[in-house]
């Protein structure tokens, strides 16, 4: 019961109460590492003494009277009150848990509160960890938010389940990684119904290798870029510029912003910071930023060609959200990270920055999601700072950039490998031309013979023949 956390929810009845906390303690006692015991709001202030045992903690849930329960309320109001209130805040409290990383394994309930079943079953609580070849164990928070059975892109779900149905009715499909190798190989080998195929980084190289002139172009944008903000990086430091964003995506709470900028100001360096145009409509915070910080300290633009900018010397760190491309664009560029993943498969691509790749760190959220000046500032210190683990991490980072150039070089391990896909390709099309010339052949020969309609049949046979051939092939 090393990792397990219990949850224990009762009703504030004194024959409800004592029973499940002796439960709670025995618990803990004989292993279990976390144990929080709930009751309902009110419930709980109506204790007078709590047991102190390490490891044993204590939560409330609202049964919807969180004053107390007056005598005028009929029982059964009571009862539908309590499932209403009781499932909202349980849920919540559940999530509380799993953001701070305790994440619920198993919940306990006592009489009157069945309803406690369906929340657990709805959060359909994983082990207390995940475990997946080659990589250390994740928590609920290292996972996915579309995997999530209640998370909020959990409607994605079906579209995922259908993408590797569809991969299963080939007998070994091919699927082309924008990764390489050396990143990701224990977890590629782990991988066996599939061809995982790794061609990348898919990133103009020419930006960060002379020997790579062939594409200089920096990819599209979604957005108006700025055109200032390379003349103000020229005027920087070497590797003394925070640059900060987000994506086209994602956008922070106003809370959150105002926490980041003060936590910036704080390390007393100068920060770029793309805050899309359309994320920044609160006047607020706009006097907030031209009253604490000058543009010397900090430059804002609502758009930027990031490649560029991470290829520039001036850049030491990238504050992010952690999604795939600004993942390996930070790889690529050897730029150390600070993530602050929102969504979708950012959190997890933060657990290995953090935890197998070394180029980074995670900033903790608390417990209202929010990341506060503090963590920020003190993230970010351990990245750019003087002290043994940011120069581990630097380290890290420009170990991951020459391993990634290697692999695209002529002879690389993604050159290879697209270079080797094509040629099935190729070879595949021969064959498949090569039935359709025949079977077109065969039509013209016995287009002059009796019963020609036959004739038609067997040539739409080697027609689906053919096609046959080419998902298995191209597939394979």
């Amino acid at each position: 019961m090393e990792n397990q956390h219990f949850l224990l929810i009762t009703c504030p009845f004194q024959g409800h109460l004592n029973p499940m906390l002796q439960l709670a303690k025995n618990l803990r006692q004989a292993g279990a590492a976390r144990v929080t015991f709930a009751t309902t709001v009110h419930g709980l202030t109506q204790i007078k003494t709590f047991p102190s045992l390490d490891g044993l903690y204590f939560a409330s849930f609202s049964d919807g009277f969180d004053d107390g329960i007056k005598h005028t309320t009929n029982s059964q109001d009571m009862l539908s009150e309590l499932k209403r209130a009781g499932s909202q805040t349980l849920t919540k409290l559940i999530m509380t848990f799993s953001k701070n990383r305790h994440p619920v394994s198993f919940l306990i309930y006592t009489l009157i509160l069945p309803w406690a079943a369906d929340v657990a079953r709805s959060e359909n609580k994983p082990p207390s960890s995940i475990q997946v070849p080659g990589l250390p164990p994740f928590e609920t928070e290292d996972i996915p938010s579309f995997l999530l059975p209640n998370g909020p892109h959990s409607s994605l779900n079906p579209v995922f389940q259908q993408h590797i149905q569809v991969l299963e009715q080939e007998p070994s499909p091919w699927v082309l990684l924008n990764s390489f190798d050396c990143l990701e190989e224990e977890v590629i080998a782990a991988i066996g119904n599939i061809s995982p195929i790794p061609i990348g980084p898919l990133i103009p190289f020419a930006l960060l290798d002379k020997n790579h002139q062939s594409d200089t172009s920096c990819g599209c944008d979604l957005f108006e870029k700025s055109t200032e903000y390379i003349q103000w990086l020229n005027s920087k430091p070497k590797t003394s510029v925070i640059y900060i964003s987000f994506g086209s995506v994602a956008v922070l709470q106003k809370n959150q912003m105002e926490e980041m900028l003060l936590g910036l100001i704080g390390t007393c360096r100068p920060f770029l910071w793309i805050i899309r145009s359309s994320d920044n409509k609160d006047t607020e915070f706009e006097e907030m930023v031209r009253e604490k910080v000058n543009k010397e300290k900090g430059l804002i633009v609502p758009w930027c060609s990031q490649m560029e900018v991470l290829a520039h010397e001036s850049i030491g760190c990238y504050m992010m959200h952690c999604g795939w491309n600004s993942t390996m664009e930070s790889l690529v560029a050897g730029i150390p990270v600070v993530g602050l993943p929102q969504f979708a498969d950012q959190t997890i691509n933060a657990k290995m920055i953090e935890e197998v790749w070394g180029n980074g760190v995670r900033a903790r959220v608390n417990e209202g999601g929010i990341v506060e000046a503090e963590e920020i500032r003190r993230c970010l210190e351990v990245v750019i700072g003087s002290g043994e683990k940011g120069q581990e991490i630097r380290s890290n980072a420009k170990k991951w950039s020459g391993l990634a150039l290697d692999a695209v070089k002529d002879g690389g391990s993604s050159h290879n490998n697209l270079k080797a896909f094509l040629e099935n390709v190729t070879t595949s099309a021969k064959m498949i031309n090569g039935v359709f010339d025949g079977g077109a052949e065969n039509k013209t020969k016995d287009a002059t013979k009796p019963n020609e309609n036959s004739k038609n049949s067997n040539h739409f046979s080697s027609r689906e023949s053919a096609r046959d051939i080419q998902i298995q092939q191209v597939l394979n």
